[in-house]
């Protein structure tokens, strides 16, 4: 992997961006955002497997998206750096930070001990990543709580 972004890693970069402005990419990722905040493993498997309706799709392809895009960095296609960047990746830590407190229980419930794993390695591979994650993973608890006070007002 290049140390300095290139020009072509711009192109890929502004190539992903154009993917996440398909319409229904952006109802998935507003879904993903707005209102998916699995509280257990089980939640989240209860959409994984409801396979043929919305919400199974919108997880599936915002998973996969940002799945895919993580490989490129980790398969050193594309700068790590770049692509990290908050303004890029910002929704690649707060989807991964929606179910790290409980994906170990989901990949053994599911039986893939690779489920997430690029995008994992992708957060996890810098200390800024991981600094970056903890950081995330404090909004998203606070932004649970918010719901849930909600619910119950």
């Amino acid at each position: 992997m290049s140390k300095k972004p290139t020009t072509a890693d711009a192109h890929l970069i502004l190539q992903l961006y154009d993917l996440r402005r398909e319409a229904e990419m952006r109802k998935a990722r507003n879904w993903w955002v707005t209102e998916f905040f699995p509280q257990s493993a089980d939640e989240f498997l209860k959409i994984a497997s409801a396979m043929g309706t919305q919400e199974n799709d919108w997880l599936r392809q915002v998973g996969g998206y940002w799945s895919l895009a993580a490989s490129f960095v980790l398969q050193g296609v594309l700068n790590e750096d770049l692509f990290l960047q908050p303004a890029f990746s910002g929704e690649m830590f707060l989807i991964f930070a929606k179910i790290h407190p409980f994906l170990k229980e989901l990949r053994e419930k599911i039986g893939d001990p690779e489920m997430f794993k690029n995008i994992e390695k992708a957060i996890t591979h810098t200390k800024w990543g991981r600094d970056r994650l903890q950081f995330v993973l404090k909004r998203v608890e606070t932004m649970r709580q918010k719901r849930a006070e909600r619910k119950t007002s």
